[in-house]
């Protein structure tokens, strides 16, 4: 699944192209292009399919700059510590300004780990932050790797799962949750993208086999605000298409559903 997150980086390139970019992700490029996907290749042409591959980038766009704005957010209040569970390409060690004394922690397993070192190697790129690599599968004891590396579970962390949840069944997003929830002190933050009702159908029932969409399993709950007051968090739920018309970037089409809550989620640990 770690191919997809080169993909991911082929979007955050192509943003950061842009003259109005809601980033800017240098090291993106060299990702994509270490894992084929530079230069662009040409849209299919279905051109149902080259909408939902609009989509798709759309939504990579606008939930990194929310992430960004999260993370932020939480260093100002004087968070130092952040986790990025199934980290793949993330470059935010890199490309953000962090406080002094931040250690980011990247999570995820080693293939993924592997080929961005190589890569960052490559581009002789410095973290601007201390950087911890944890290479663990999730579906393993990942807080004892993540102690092991120098977490401080008493200490308020900043927690990140972008593009994640989607791919995990139902029971593995409740046990995710329980665990972040275990080494979260007082105050600690938490971003996550939640896959919005109905998009398995709209975009993962004629998914090509392999694709990112083929291997979606999970959706939102219809309380995602509720779901995690139960785990001892306070989040508050935006929609895409909320969060694009405040960046500036609006959705060109129309609703073509009643939308729910929203599956950008911003939370603070009680």
């Amino acid at each position: 699944m770690w191919a997809t997150a080169v993909g991911v980086a082929r979007v955050r390139a192509l943003e950061s192209e842009r003259k109005n970019a809601l980033f800017h992700d240098p090291l993106a490029q060299a990702f994509a292009a270490a894992g084929g996907l530079w230069p662009s290749s040409p849209p299919p042409g279905d051109e149902a399919a080259r909408r939902r591959r609009a989509a798709v980038s759309s939504s990579i766009v606008i939930r990194t700059r929310f992430l960004d704005d999260l993370l932020r957010q939480a260093s100002a209040s004087g968070v130092r510590q952040v986790v990025l569970l199934g980290a793949g390409m993330d470059s935010r060690a890199f490309r953000m300004d962090w406080p002094e004394g931040t250690r980011l922690f990247e999570v995820d397993t080693a293939a993924p780990l592997d080929f961005k070192a190589s890569v960052l190697r490559r581009e002789r790129a410095v973290a601007r932050c201390e950087r911890i690599t944890v290479a663990v599968d999730l579906r393993e004891d990942w807080p004892g790797a993540l102690a092991a590396a120098g977490h401080d579970p008493a200490s308020p962390t900043v927690w990140i799962a972008e593009g994640l949840l989607i791919y995990l069944p139902e029971d593995a997003v409740e046990l995710l949750l329980a665990r972040i929830g275990a080494l979260s002190a007082a105050g600690s933050r938490m971003g996550l993208t939640w896959g919005s009702r109905g998009v398995i159908e709209r975009f993962g029932a004629d998914a090509e086999p392999g694709s990112a969409a083929s291997m979606w399993v999970s959706e939102m709950p219809d309380d995602p605000v509720g779901r995690l007051a139960g785990h001892g968090w306070a989040a508050v739920g935006h929609t895409l298409r909320e969060r694009a018309a405040a960046y500036g970037r609006p959705l060109g089409t129309p609703p073509r559903y009643e939308e729910g809550p929203g599956g950008l989620i911003s939370a603070v640990r009680r």
